[in-house]
């Protein structure tokens, strides 16, 4: 009935899916990231009273639809150059925006519940590709709408939560962990600019909820950043 019943999450969440298996395959850096934003999005749901459980499975999934095209995402350019050197800003901003689209695809093929299909439909709301559009800008006169994403705007807690996780975990990765003060600068920065972008517009998390998400980010932040003993060498 695509309905998204605890056992079923649960079985979906197993690492022998057949789609988790071949986003960890074909597209590891998507992958790695999508545990991670597992994590920070099962915290902030647990702080908001949202469903834990959904938003944990649906970040694992939320970003299948790059199996399309994996090389054309910059986390699974390993060993190669970056193809979008060589296309025009607008060309770029399609092929990223359209992983939606086919991460909708993947999902209606592969009978994901419901409520995980509208999470990856509006993960990004209708949110701008900013890199490609300032490039596009740089080289001229450039389209907002062009390089927008189609929506609709989280409709959900989940939906919500799964979108700042994801774009939390993704910038925080780029710019680095350059101590707790700073992430917390980062964290805050993020979220404030997607409310402000009224991508939150349409579900219900208050500011409350927001500095109760910004917190369990930063938690889950501190324990992957733990401290480790380092060893002394034998000398002999």
């Amino acid at each position: 009935f695509s309905l998204a019943t605890p056992s079923k999450l649960l079985e979906l969440s197993s690492p022998g899916n057949p789609l988790l298996k071949r986003l960890m395959i074909e597209a590891p850096g998507t992958y790695h990231h999508s545990i991670m934003t597992a994590n920070l999005a099962e915290a902030a749901a647990d702080a908001v009273g949202g469903d834990a459980l959904l938003a944990r499975v649906a970040s694992y999934y939320h970003d299948i639809g790059k199996l399309a095209s994996p090389v054309m995402f910059k986390e699974n350019q390993m060993h190669i150059g970056n193809p979008h050197d060589e296309l025009d800003p607008k060309e770029s901003a399609g092929i990223i925006i359209s992983h939606v689209k086919n991460g909708v695809a993947l999902a209606d093929r592969y009978k994901l519940p419901q409520r995980m299909r509208d999470i990856i439909a509006q993960h990004h709301g209708d949110s701008l590709a900013g890199y490609f559009y300032y490039k596009a800008k740089q080289n001229g006169e450039a389209e907002e709408a062009d390089f927008r994403y189609p929506g609709p705007k989280p409709q959900t807690k989940e939906a919500g939560i799964v979108m700042l996780a994801d774009v939390v975990e993704a910038a925080i990765r780029a710019n680095g962990t350059k101590g707790l003060e700073n992430v917390r600068e980062q964290i805050d920065k993020l979220i404030k600019a997607k409310f402000e972008d009224g991508q939150l517009d349409d579900c219900p998390l208050n500011r409350r909820d927001l500095k109760r998400i910004a917190a369990a980010f930063l938690y889950i932040f501190e324990g992957a950043n733990h401290e480790r003993i380092i060893y002394p060498e034998d000398e002999e």
